[in-house]
């Protein structure tokens, strides 16, 4: 499986740029080929991208997720991929975005598209148009707050706004 690691400051506060990333449904704003993000409950997420010119569907079950830290991933059918997404505060409304994607290349487009370092690329991309959508924004859309893993709570936070 390859791993590409990418990061970016964003000028905005920990808390927003960690809500707005918790809004699934609107990853197609920002990410290369992600053509539907579909939240399915709180621990599943559809997706549809369109990868080396092929439509691609899949379902990610999040399997980390603590308010203002991580949010980690593994899917679940489909396209093989994980991640893990950290957020640390630097101060001064100035908040650091890790991301360390796996993804499992199929098929002699993909392949060599790895090989040329295109999802890596892709990956740096979309983290800057990311931050570009915060930052022009100047606020998150909606936020989750809860958690999921092994410290999970009943407290579940601030809910969606933008989820049904």
């Amino acid at each position: 499986m390859g791993v590409s690691t990418h990061s970016i400051e964003v000028n905005a506060p920990i808390r927003a740029v960690y809500n707005q990333w918790t809004q699934f449904e609107e990853f197609p704003h920002f990410m290369e080929g992600v053509e539907e993000v579909r939240q399915e409950g709180e621990k599943k997420l559809f997706w549809k991208a369109k990868i080396a010119g092929r439509v691609k569907e899949w379902e990610a079950e999040i399997t980390n997720q603590v308010p203002d830290q991580r949010i980690a991933w593994d899917s679940i059918d489909g396209s093989p991929n994980s991640g893990t997404i950290t957020f640390e505060d630097l101060g001064d409304n100035w908040t650091k975005v890790n991301a360390t994607i796996g993804y499992e290349p199929e098929g002699f487009l993909e392949k060599t598209g790895d090989a040329l370092g295109i999802p890596s690329a892709r990956i740096e991309g979309d983290l800057k148009r990311f931050r570009d959508y915060v930052e022009e924004r100047g606020r998150q859309s909606g936020g989750w707050r809860g958690k999921i893993g092994e410290a999970e709570s009943p407290d579940l936070g601030v809910l969606p706004t933008d989820h049904h």
